[in-house]
């Protein structure tokens, strides 16, 4: 048996010195553990051992029809692990005219025998038959039981009518569905002004995405969700006038999950200024391009909205909504119009530290955890067996040193890309140890070599 030693236990109940002992990939024991001879034991003197952190919104191996991501399943696993994360979701996507298996197959394909951590999978569905509507129960016997929809993306959204379906479908299996909100006919438009006013560069995205095409989609897809009988899960809400829609659909009584990211809690708009704001708008300053994502990074308002949300309780995960392009190569596409820059930004790697750095004094570790493991683990389906440090639960296990002050260095991460939206940040605190199904995977933001990572079938029923 593997036994961890002298650690703070970090439980839904509160903080607790205890002993974890685990084997097989299970934990068997909590307590006071005296070790035998054929005991392997990890000191966790002054560190913190949570559940290992769940990461439910990745984009990994992936094409956009413009670019394949730069990390795939097994860069993208093994920066998550560093980090302290043992399980994602990614999202298995439709192709128009391809059906739900095929999307399964070839992420299934790409994340075995490669993935360092635990991976699960959300189906993206982008055209909705009668074709795919017979493949729900398919899915829901896979393991699938989380479904995302688009508003936005021509080659991604679906009309308000098959969203009512999609919902209609997914509540008869208490499947949640989860949506990119965001008007995209709107925003098409707002892009086209822009570029006819000369702004081809990155200052032009986020005016081209405002605030009020996030909320107005909000606002639809949660009364589509009360037509439905249908929970909804608004993923990466990035505005104070999003969470409103979110709270006035709550105060109706709608379940609205709500899920936001750690750029949207620390960072803002003034990013897409780069040295001087009027040569990004025209594209002569294209350092802006690092932080080109949908939704855009907002206003310090919006920024300071949403961490009160968090603080609030009001938010039930933060993810990262990882998707990484290098600047180099990848968003230089859209040197000349910022439509073509590709969209998302790298985060898998660096989500913990900074939740702990930033909420540091301020959120408890039981609060933490909630946020970064349990949270995710109970709305995607797999609490207990994830997100709880249990006898039984599988043997996922973070400990952090709350200790560790490091610095968030592109050169020096296994993120595969060439910069960080958190270049320079000051960290304090690291993932000591990653137990990914009781195997040791990494120390110290540093992987192990091991490939340990398996999938997980879910059920929300």
């Amino acid at each position: 048996m593997k036994i961890i030693k002298n650690g703070i236990l970090v439980t839904p109940e509160g903080e607790k010195k205890a002993d974890i002992g685990f084997d097989l990939g299970k934990i068997l024991r909590i307590g006071e553990l005296k070790p035998t001879e054929y005991d392997e034991v990890y000191d966790a003197t002054g560190c913190y051992v949570f559940p290992g952190f769940i990461d439910q919104h990745t984009h990994l191996q992936m094409n956009t029809g413009t670019a394949w991501t730069a990390d795939d399943f097994e860069s993208g696993t093994r920066a998550a692990v560093s980090g302290g994360t043992t399980c994602i979701v990614d999202f298995a996507t439709q192709d128009r005219g391809d059906t739900l298996k095929t999307a399964l197959g070839t992420w299934m394909k790409n994340a075995e025998g490669v993935s360092r951590c635990n991976y699960a999978f959300h189906m993206a569905v982008t055209d909705w038959n009668e074709e795919t509507k017979a493949e729900i129960e398919d899915m829901i016997e896979e393991g699938v039981c989380s479904f995302k929809v688009y508003m936005a993306y021509d080659n991604l959204r679906l009309e308000d009518a098959e969203l009512l379906k999609v919902l209609k479908r997914l509540a008869q299996d208490n499947a949640i569905c989860g949506c990119h909100c965001e008007n995209g006919p709107l925003i098409s438009d707002l892009q086209k002004a822009e570029i006819a006013a000369g702004h081809t560069g990155p200052a032009a995205h986020p005016i081209s995405r405002p605030a009020e095409a996030e909320a107005e989609a909000v606002n639809r897809f949660a009364y589509l969700g009360e037509l439905a009988g249908a929970p909804i899960y608004v993923v990466h809400l990035s505005s104070k006038l999003g969470l409103e829609e979110v709270r006035a659909a709550r105060r109706r009584g709608q379940t609205v999950y709500a899920e936001t990211c750690p750029q949207y809690l620390i960072l803002d708009d003034s990013r897409y200024d780069g040295a001087d704001r009027e040569k990004s708008l025209r594209g002569e300053d294209f350092e802006g391009a690092k932080y080109v994502m949908s939704p855009p990074l907002r206003k310090p308002s919006d920024v300071k909205a949403l961490r009160d949300a968090v603080l609030a309780g009001e938010i039930d995960a933060v993810a990262t909504d990882h998707c990484s392009f290098r600047f180099d190569t990848q968003k230089v596409l859209g040197r000349d119009d910022f439509r073509k820059i590709p969209n998302g930004a790298p985060g898998i790697e660096h989500r913990p530290a900074l939740m702990m750095t930033s909420f540091a004094e301020i959120l408890s570790m039981p609060e933490l955890n909630r946020l970064l493991s349990e949270g995710p683990a109970r709305l995607m389906g797999m609490y207990p067996r994830k997100g709880a440090l249990m006898e039984g639960s599988d043997a996922d296990i973070t400990v952090w040193d709350p200790e560790v002050k490091w610095t968030i260095r592109a050169e020096k991460q296994q993120q595969n890309v060439d910069y960080t939206p958190y270049e320079g940040m000051e960290m304090q605190g690291q993932a000591a140890m990653v137990f990914v199904n009781g195997n040791l995977a990494a120390q110290y933001g540093r992987p192990l070599d091991g490939i340990y990572g398996c999938y997980v079938a879910r059920s929300r029923k």
